[in-house]
Formats: structure tokens, sequence, C-alpha cells
């Protein structure tokens, strides 16, 4: 159970613990489509990183969604994904070395892309992780 009671406001279980502040609600929201969509990296990629980020950044709600599919990897996906473990371990202490590898591979607009999704998920999921926000049974 999580530490709050649900508001009456969102869709999901995440929603309705952010619900109680609706404007942050809907900012959250937005920001979230914007960055789940495929830009200038896919869908996908970004899903493969959203479940590595999951593993480790508490929230059993976001454990519960799978996790990375290694076969499913491409090139650009194993930069990306390897990229968020780093993250993952040196606590957003990138050093030179690591952040100049990303760009042996991905444009400007990418790296910008990938950092901004990957600070936007470990603030969501460090959200459910605080809140207790657990995994849902069907």
């Amino acid at each position: 159970m999580a530490r709050i009671n649900d508001s009456e406001f969102g869709e999901t279980p995440f929603q309705r613990l952010l619900g109680h502040n609706v404007e942050v609600l809907n900012g959250w929201n937005r920001l979230g489509e914007v960055l789940e969509k495929d830009m200038n990296l896919s869908s996908h990629v970004k899903e493969q990183v959203r479940r590595t980020l999951a593993q480790s950044n508490g929230c059993e709600y976001c454990k519960a969604k799978g996790k990375p599919d290694p076969h499913l990897f491409d090139g650009k996906t194993s930069i990306a994904v390897g990229f968020a473990e780093v993250f993952l371990k040196q606590k957003g202490g990138i050093s030179d070395a690591q952040f100049n590898l990303l760009k042996e591979y991905l444009s400007d607009a990418e790296i910008s892309e990938l950092c901004s999704f990957i600070t936007f998920t470990t603030a969501s999921q460090y959200f459910g992780a605080i809140m207790k926000l657990e995994a849902v049974t069907t």
C-alpha cells in the first residue's frame, strides 16, 4: 500500500498519487508524453532505458513493467542502455571520457533527449519508490 491515499485525479496509481496537486500531475503527464514518443530516439530505445533504470531505482510499480530485453537491442539501444547503467552506478557523476563515448554514436539532439529522458524517468521512479507504490496485480 502506498504511503498516502490516492487522489481522485489521474488514470494510473502513479498519477493518482501525483493528482493531489493537479497542476503538477498535468505538467508531469505532458512532459512524460513528449519524452516517451518517437523523436530523435525511438520509443523502443527509451523503453529499454526505462526498464534498465527501473531495476535500480527502487519503484516496484516500475519494475513490474518488465526487465530490459537485450535480444531486442540494436547498436543505438545498447549505447543508450549502457549509458543509463553508468548513470545509475555513478549517480550522475559522468566523466568526460564516458560522455565522449556517447558523442561517438549519438548526435547532440539524441544525447540531449537521452539525458532528459533518463533524469525525468529517474525522478518518476524515485517518486514511486518514496511513496512505496506497489506493483499492480491483475
